[in-house]
């Protein structure tokens, strides 16, 4: 969980009039006043810092805050570098269309679902084309039968408008979720 330490109240902005303390060592000391808890704060020359919110009465800590401000931010740098992002491909197709490039597009599907990337499918549908839709989605269906190895449908095949598409997951990411047409 990311905390900006931007967030936290520090010292005169604890608007509680009573807290939970933990003094600097990380001993529980219980419910003081607010007034007698920065006053302690202020003796051992740290700041008083409102860790949790969400107890009655918030929980608030002697600490120094630039120094726990620096952690936090380290870490959420880690966390930040543990995230991956996941992108949505795009890749287009048209309902005729050459075996050659039929196969170079259901490669770069493969490349992108391994790379753990979603991806959208779509069929163009130009001209007369657009009264049979029904193209598109056999031209979709023939390409989750190739890439099943490498990844799950997350939405079907549906026409909207001019074109036919569809959304595939990686497997790492589909967890239990099979091509189950529906």
């Amino acid at each position: 969980m990311i905390i900006n330490p931007k967030s936290l109240r520090i010292n005169e902005e604890i608007r509680s009039p009573e807290v939970i303390l933990i003094d600097g060592e990380g001993k529980k000391i219980g419910v003081v006043k607010r007034d007698d808890a920065l006053r302690r704060a202020e003796e051992a020359e740290l700041d008083l810092v409102e860790v949790s919110t969400n107890s009655a009465p918030p929980v608030c800590r002697i600490m120094d805050y630039g120094k726990y401000a620096y952690e936090l931010h380290k870490k959420n740098q880690e966390a930040k570098k543990k995230q991956k992002q996941i992108e949505v491909k795009v890749v287009k197709f048209t309902p005729i269309i050459g075996a050659h490039d039929y196969n170079f597009k259901v490669e770069h599907i493969k490349e992108f679902l391994g790379e753990g990337n979603k991806v959208k499918a779509l069929v163009f549908l130009r001209g007369r084309e657009r009264s049979k839709p029904e193209l598109g989605v056999k031209l979709l269906e023939k390409v989750i039968i190739d890439i099943a190895e490498f990844g799950v449908v997350e939405k079907m095949p549906s026409h909207e408008g001019v074109t036919v598409f569809m959304t595939l997951l990686p497997k790492t990411l589909a967890g239990g979720k099979t091509n189950a047409k529906t």
